[in-house]
């Protein structure tokens, strides 16, 4: 065989495996919203996009459930307003069966109320329509690694929020009551590491991170992930 033939099928092999690499390494979507116009926008922007494949589409929570434990899906694009079984519900019946499922919102509402059912109800991401463009891509990503994401304008508006309330009532930010261990435990909680992910980051026992995490939340007065979550994403603690 010549060195040509031999390079060649040296570079033939490679490309095969990188494809098949490829592959294995894409993301890939089931997108739920009832409007085909928005599925179809949705698909055109990921086709983009090298390593992000659609594998489904659902035009009611229904579907979008049933779809999720067939498809096994890394990340569900999940409209709010969806007929049959709303978004949130749907989001919470997706993420009981399977928490490695990452489901994102995609709603034109603004309001913490909104904002806060997603997170309980186990969203990784909440994404405003109006910016799906733009933000889309990064949002898949967040949500890929661990990381929350949220629309800029829903960071700016939470912000807001926040400080008018803590004015009305009259009462000063606890931030700084914090230890720099708990702020350290805050800011991996609200990137969603678990307990344990967390301690095995600070090299602690899952007990002492619980203590801390008790501690910080009597401090600023929080209740659950969600909410310390958007108490990270309000002080800038961590990237919307």
């Amino acid at each position: 065989m010549s060195t040509h033939s031999r390079d060649a099928g040296r570079a033939s092999t490679f490309d095969c495996l990188d494809r098949r690499y490829r592959k294995e390494r894409m993301i890939r979507i089931l997108i739920a919203d009832d409007h085909g116009i928005v599925r179809t926008g949705l698909k055109l922007l990921f086709e983009r996009m090298t390593d992000i494949t659609v594998v489904g589409e659902a035009s009611n929570g229904r579907e979008a459930v049933s779809l999720a434990t067939q498809l096994r899906p890394d990340v569900v694009v999940m409209d709010v307003g969806m007929p049959l079984l709303n978004g949130l519900e749907a989001t919470a019946q997706i993420v009981r069966w399977s928490e490695d499922i990452k489901v994102i919102i995609l709603s034109m509402y603004t309001d913490e109320s909104y904002v806060v059912r997603a997170l309980e109800a186990g969203a990784k991401g909440y994404l405003l329509k109006d910016h799906a463009d733009d933000d889309m891509e990064r949002a898949v990503r967040s949500v890929m690694v661990g990381r929350p994401f949220f629309s800029p304008s829903i960071a700016s508006a939470l912000l807001n929020d926040h400080v008018r309330l803590l004015r009305e009532r009259r009462v000063k930010d606890s931030y700084d009551l914090l230890t720099d261990r708990e702020r350290e435990v805050l800011q991996l909680l609200a990137e969603g590491k678990s307990n344990k992910e967390a301690a095995a980051v600070l090299h602690l026992s899952p007990y002492t991170v619980e203590t801390h995490r008790t501690n910080l939340t009597q401090k600023l007065g929080l209740h659950n992930t969600a909410e310390i979550v958007l108490y990270a994403v309000r002080k800038g603690i961590i990237a919307p």
